[in-house]
């Protein structure tokens, strides 16, 4: 693929250049150390290291022009700049200028929250497919292009801008009509998705978390409300409405709700809002409810209809009634609903049962965040007349104020709590096991009877499996679909559900 440097930067507004751009590019880079001969190289200042600093580099393995924020001092000025306010977003747009726009040429719904982003964005996969249109799906676990299912990463955050308009266009050559993207706050704050057009933005909730790096909740909201900026700013499609899906019960609503957008949809667990969840019925086998339609806000020939779903908690009811909206939103038919809800046998790494032969419940679940954790936990109670054992950890160098929450939260929810570690980077983990002990005597509990430090986190997993009795759950929360687990600097392999099946089957007597 070639294109010339006149015709990518066109698509950027306030650039300027410097220097001649009838150049032809034969590949954009963001890392020097992947610039290969005709590059433009696209350097903005990162959040450890400034690409600028190695323009130099990247001119010597090739680049033949650059995009730039500032012009490097003493830079020779060897190859054409093109100056910008913003690196991160410039990168975004000619990735999408690069592969054509491609976000342009389908209905693309955007999907962001604190928790239940994954859910959310499965649930509505599940039910577009049910519905006969074809739709492809961008999450944190994987990226499903019609019969292929992609890795999208170790960790759990959006893809960079230029892998997420190459799915895209992947979605456009294998005629997708839909387009699916889970879209973090470091997502959107970072521009990851900025060109892809949205048409239709849902949110799950807003809680505490990632202050770490966005400083303040305050600045957490207005990055999860980028989505929805983004809406009515974006490339308008003929014929396509753009619609806001918002939660009327979560705090969310108060200020994402002003945020203009041709139509509204609200979802609420038995409030008044456009969709809404009633009669609750749970069991072991399933739940189910009625989701009660305001006419002005659907189609007119749309009635009230029951949602059956395998999935447990009132949480997931939630995330049914936001993946529902979306579906009135795109016309989708009560039928293909209840088809595609009731289809999601569960999701990877979300409240997933590891069944060895046991005589207890086991489960994995993704809970990292304070809200999550409670939610988890609330609902493994409902699971089981036995003791609720969990197993978590509190991350490094992210947001310190957790770490005490969540493990209060476990000793007031939890029977035993086994505090472990979760991606310690380059803290120390005892010092971050000693802040949570401390949240876990503020619940009530007591080290050595109802809550205990077990830093390995195999070997946590393991004693909590063996303390369980029959009858008792564990629950191991934190990781959930994560294919590694970070000490330092280095990643390092982990499965959640090898760990927890290999300590099943040794207290069965089969070693794994």
């Amino acid at each position: 693929m070639t294109s010339s440097l006149t015709d990518l930067i066109a698509a950027l507004p306030h650039a300027h250049s410097l220097g001649n751009t009838d150049v032809p590019i034969q590949a954009i880079a963001w890392d020097s150390r992947r610039v290969q001969a005709g590059s433009l190289f696209v350097a903005y200042r990162g959040v450890a290291v400034d690409g600028h600093d190695y323009l130099p580099q990247a001119v010597s393995r090739g680049a033949v022009a650059a995009v730039v924020e500032r012009v490097p001092e003493g830079f020779a000025g060897s190859v054409p700049l093109v100056v910008v306010p913003n690196g991160r977003e410039a990168l975004a747009t000619l990735a999408a200028a690069w592969q054509g726009f491609p976000a342009r040429r389908m209905t693309v719904v955007g999907v962001t929250g604190t928790d239940g982003k994954t859910t959310t964005c499965n649930l509505l996969h599940s039910i577009l497919t049910a519905a006969g249109r074809r739709v492809g799906l961008v999450t944190t676990v994987n990226a499903v292009i019609g019969d292929q299912v992609l890795d999208t990463g170790l960790h759990t955050t959006t893809p960079d801008s230029p892998d997420v308009q190459s799915y895209l266009a992947d979605m456009v050559a294998a005629e997708m009509e839909i387009a699916v993207l889970e879209t973090t706050s470091h997502g959107l704050e970072q521009h990851r998705v900025a060109a892809c057009d949205f048409d239709v933005a849902v949110v799950t909730n807003v809680t505490h978390e990632h202050l770490d790096i966005h400083g303040s909740l305050e600045a957490y909201r207005q990055a999860k409300a980028l989505l929805f900026r983004h809406l009515m700013a974006g490339y308008r499609k003929p014929g396509v409405p753009k619609v806001a899906v918002l939660n009327a019960d979560d705090d969310s609503y108060r200020y994402l709700r002003p945020i203009p957008a041709d139509r509204t949809l609200a979802y609420s667990l038995g409030g008044p809002a456009d969709v809404a969840a009633t009669a609750i019925r749970r069991s072991p086998a399933d739940t189910r409810f009625l989701v009660r339609l305001l006419q002005h806000a659907v189609q007119p020939s749309q009635r009230d209809f029951e949602l059956r779903t395998r999935l447990a908690g009132d949480f997931n009811v939630s995330n049914i009634l936001a993946a529902t909206g979306a579906a009135l939103a795109l016309n989708v038919p009560v039928e293909a609903i209840q088809e595609g809800v009731w289809a999601v046998k569960g999701i990877v790494g979300r409240m997933e049962r590891i069944d060895e032969g046991q005589e207890f419940t086991a489960l994995v679940d993704f809970a990292h965040t304070p809200n999550a954790l409670q939610r988890a936990l609330e609902t493994a109670q409902t699971l089981t007349q036995g003791r609720v054992i969990a197993v978590f950890g509190s991350a490094g160098e992210r947001d310190r104020a957790k770490r005490a929450w969540m493990a209060e939260i476990g000793a007031q929810l939890a029977d035993v709590t086994v505090l472990t570690a979760e991606d310690p980077r380059t803290e120390s983990l005892e010092e971050i096991l000693s802040e949570m002990a401390r949240g876990a005597e503020w619940g009530g509990a007591v080290e050595g009877e109802s809550f205990f430090r077990v830093p390995d986190r195999a070997e946590a997993i393991q004693f909590a499996v063996d303390l369980a009795k029959p009858g008792d759950l564990v629950i191991a929360c934190g990781k959930g679909h994560e294919q590694s687990m970070c000490f330092g600097a280095l990643e390092t392999p982990w499965s959640e559900h090898q760990a927890l099946r290999a300590a099943l089957r040794r207290r069965l007597g089969r070693e794994s």
